[in-house]
């Protein structure tokens, strides 16, 4: 009894396991897709780093006019900014770091599981390629032309809902609007 039931549990062990082998053309496919990820990994790390520094300089600028003296902000406020630089500088390069030495152990297990050897080298292929190349290069100067498109496109509609928000925040808050923003007040007729 107890082989009918362990039987076919082995045997599905055993497949999992062969279809989880790698060759070590897979290995080279898998370690030349890495490479040309690598940027894109580091650009994540870069970001994942840099986070607590970002929401950190929003808290501080937050704070910093309730519990600095007006005299002193300044001061403090550059302070700041060079303790948030020292720990860019510091903690960008050892997550980068540590991001692409995991590379292989985790984007690179993931690739050889699930990806056959033609895929991969379909993939290799694609990501090496020219066009590709071009087109990412191209990225920047798209997603650019994109935003400016868009904020001259959506402008008229956005601007009055953030003055409408920005004014509903400000009531919530008791704050009156900045004297620019506030409506001209008509005399008093007689």
């Amino acid at each position: 009894m107890l082989n009918k039931t362990l039987f076919p549990l082995l045997l599905v062990a055993a497949c999992a396991g062969v279809q989880a082998q790698s060759t070590p053309a897979k290995k080279e496919l898998v370690a030349r897709i890495l490479k040309v990820q690598q940027p894109a990994v580091e650009a994540m790390a870069r970001n994942l780093a840099e986070q607590p520094a970002i929401e950190i300089m929003s808290r501080a600028g937050s704070a910093l006019p309730a519990r600095v003296a007006a005299d002193k902000r300044d001061a403090v406020a550059k302070d700041i900014q060079a303790d948030v630089k020292k720990y860019v500088e510091e903690t960008v390069p050892l997550v980068q770091s540590r991001a692409v030495k995991l590379m292989p152990t985790t984007i690179g297990a993931v690739l050889e599981e699930k990806f056959s050897e033609d895929e991969l080298k379909q993939v290799a292929a694609f990501l090496e390629s020219p066009a590709y190349t071009k087109f990412t290069q191209a990225g920047g100067e798209m997603q650019k032309a994109m935003m400016e498109k868009l904020l001259a496109d959506s402008r008229s509609a956005v601007e009055p809902k953030v003055r409408a928000l920005e004014q509903s925040v400000g009531k919530r808050l008791g704050a009156t609007p900045p004297a620019a923003a506030a409506a001209p007040v008509k005399p008093a007729s007689k």
